[in-house]
């Protein structure tokens, strides 16, 4: 204590200045209002900056949870949506509530993610207690992602596009052709586009949504662009290839989507012996 008190003495002629420093300013900024104004408003410059740098920073430790906020708040927008929306038919009938398709929207965060398999899979922090199924379709804000295959009370896995066993029921947009995309387990931001006839037109840049032919993705959101078509030297259709619009190795929320009327479609397919895409 000592040795702080000594040393505060051998400095109290620039403490004493920089005292009187503070109440000759103080003395200028009260008797006069220019240079008043002039100091408030550097001031209050200082100090929003200073507030600003303090927001950024404690904001980026909320990130997560704003995300996870916006990817909720998202899904529920995207049920309303499909309720509101008109289906886009020529013509329009005032057919029973019954027959239209009704999807429901859920949100997770991916928690674990494969690329470098052949079959690769996917883990989202949500599970049944949350309300999620086998079968949901899942996607987000850049495509197709893949469908739902096994869960738990607050977990489930998801059989990725980048997986060699998945199919999904496609079309190309500008000329409703349909096929199916397969992932073919070598590149992972290309996969092949299957079953399109050798007579069919199809370009370069054309775009690759879902067909909407299945119970577990609503048509047209989006798989993919052609990059690539040639004829199949040794059977009846083209060789197409596309480029993924989902980049699979920066997906980090998610959204789940279920046709209400599934289990009453895929009954009546079962009964029919009709086989679909997306299994």
């Amino acid at each position: 204590m000592r040795r702080i008190l000594l040393f505060l003495y051998s400095l109290r002629a620039f403490l004493l200045f920089v005292f009187l420093e503070f109440v000759a300013i103080w003395l200028i900024v009260s008797n006069h209002s220019r240079q008043g104004a002039v100091f408030l408003a550097s001031s209050g410059q200082v100090t929003g900056t200073l507030l600003r740098t303090k927001s950024n920073f404690l904001e980026y430790f909320y990130l997560g949870s704003i995300n996870e906020a916006l990817s909720e708040k998202n899904a529920r927008l995207l049920k309303k949506l499909e309720y509101t929306m008109p289906l886009q038919d020529t013509v329009f009938f005032d057919l029973d509530s019954s027959f239209a398709h009704s999807f429901d929207f859920w949100s997770a965060k991916v928690i674990n993610n494969s690329l470098h398999l052949n079959q690769n899979y996917i883990t989202l922090n949500k599970g049944r207690n949350q309300g999620l199924r086998v079968g949901m379709g899942v996607f987000n804000e850049q495509g197709v992602i893949g469908r739902v295959n096994g869960i738990s009370g607050n977990f489930s896995t998801v059989i990725s596009l980048l997986h060699t066993d998945l199919l999904i029921s496609s079309k190309i947009k500008r000329t409703d052709v349909f096929g199916s995309t397969n992932w073919d387990g070598i590149n992972p931001q290309r996969a092949k586009l299957l079953y399109v006839p050798r007579h069919v037109e199809v370009e370069v840049g054309d775009t690759v949504v879902t067909s909407g032919f299945n119970a577990t993705f609503p048509e047209g959101i989006p798989i993919g662009v052609i990059t690539q078509v040639a004829s199949g030297s040794e059977t009846n259709y083209l060789d197409i290839f596309l480029a993924f619009t989902t980049d699979f190795s920066r997906i980090s929320y998610v959204y789940l989507v279920e046709n209400t009327m599934r289990e009453e479609l895929d009954s009546l397919q079962r009964q029919q012996n009709i086989q679909t895409d997306d299994r």
